[in-house]
This record gives C-alpha cells, sequence and structure tokens, in this order.
C-alpha cells in the first residue's frame, strides 16, 4: 500500500491536532497504509527556524516528505490561519515538495469561525507546493476532542464519522482499501 506521512503542526505538548492524528493514522494502517508520524514540534527549533537543509533531523524530514505517496496536513487554527510552526516547514521544504502527491489538510480549532482556514489558508500553499490531489479536508472543533486521564482520545460522535469519511476518502484517493480491516490483537 502507500506510504503516509502525517506532519502535525501544532506547537503543544498535550496537542489534540497530534492526538487526533495519530488517532486517523492508526485508521489508515487499518486501510493497509505504512504511516509515519511527524510532529514539527520535536524538530530542532534553531535548524527549522534556520532553514539549516544540512542538519541531519531537516535532511530526514525533506527525505520522508519524497519517500511519501501522501501527506496528511494537520494543524491548530490561529488567528483564522495554520500555525507559524507548520509555516516554518511548509517553506523550509523544496518549492514542490508535493508533486505527484495526495494530500489530507485537517485543522482543529476553538471555534466554527475558523472553519475556512481549510480552503483559504492552507489548500493554497498545499497547491502551490505540488500537490496532485488534496482531497476535501476537515476542521474539528476543540470540543468535540476529549482527551482521559490516560491520554487516550475521544472523538465525539458526528465528528468521528466525518473523519472517517475523510480519511477513509483519502486512502481511497492513494489506492488502498475501501474498508477498514477488523483490528486484531
Amino acid at each position: 500500500m502507500a506510504r503516509v506521512l502525517s506532519v502535525s503542526g501544532s506547537p503543544s505538548a498535550t496537542s489534540r491536532t497530534a492526538r487526533l492524528l495519530r488517532h486517523l493514522d492508526a485508521r489508515l494502517a487499518l486501510h493497509g497504509h505504512q504511516v509515519v508520524p511527524l510532529d514539527v514540534r520535536g524538530l530542532p527549533a534553531e535548524a527549522l527556524l534556520g532553514a539549516d537543509l544540512r542538519h541531519p533531523a531537516i535532511a530526514r524530514v525533506v527525505a520522508e516528505f519524497e519517500r511519501a505517496d501522501g501527506v496528511v496536513v494537520g494543524t491548530p487554527v490561529y488567528k483564522a490561519a495554520y500555525s507559524g510552526l507548520l509555516k516554518s516547514l511548509l517553506d523550509l521544504l523544496p518549492q514542490y515538495a508535493l508533486t505527484g502527491r495526495t494530500v489530507l489538510p485537517l485543522a482543529t480549532g476553538g471555534t466554527s469561525a475558523h472553519v475556512l482556514a481549510i480552503d483559504y489558508a492552507l489548500r493554497p500553499v498545499l497547491s502551490a507546493m505540488g500537490a496532485a490531489h488534496i482531497v476535501p479536508g476537515w476542521f474539528t472543533l476543540d470540543s468535540d476532542l476529549a482527551v482521559g486521564a490516560d491520554g487516550a482520545l475521544t472523538v465525539a460522535p458526528g465528528a468521528a464519522e466525518a473523519l472517517a469519511q475523510v480519511t477513509d476518502q483519502f486512502s481511497a484517493a492513494l489506492g488502498g482499501r475501501t474498508t477498514v480491516l477488523a483490528a486484531t490483537g
């Protein structure tokens, strides 16, 4: 199946965005995809902000984009736009780093007033970077994401259904299974 790079652009150590991405990563794995998680906040700040392409961590990230068949890009919405941390990563990548790749944009935020951030802020950048196909993304309200004491994420039923649908559409666009395999274990 496809190799999927799952990128969290959240600067928070307790990020709902990152937890949501890891939740969706598991669904993509059940579709048979190899998923590689990337939390941008874990990259060395000096190398990231200085666009040091020779730094080993940055070189590994650029290589992961080159190897990916598909990319999931998740971000919290701040001031009606994607995070500055995500922008820092996208800015250091080659101009056409997404050429030939299928992309799923996702965003989280505190109010539905930011629901269009995917279409007006993130999608144009992904398109300019050469994405072959940007599937319909999804905005999830923070209130639809609950983190338990054990760190487990619970997604409200309506949001969970919508997220499953966009994830399945992304998988299908990658040539993946159209149904999720039952988890074993």
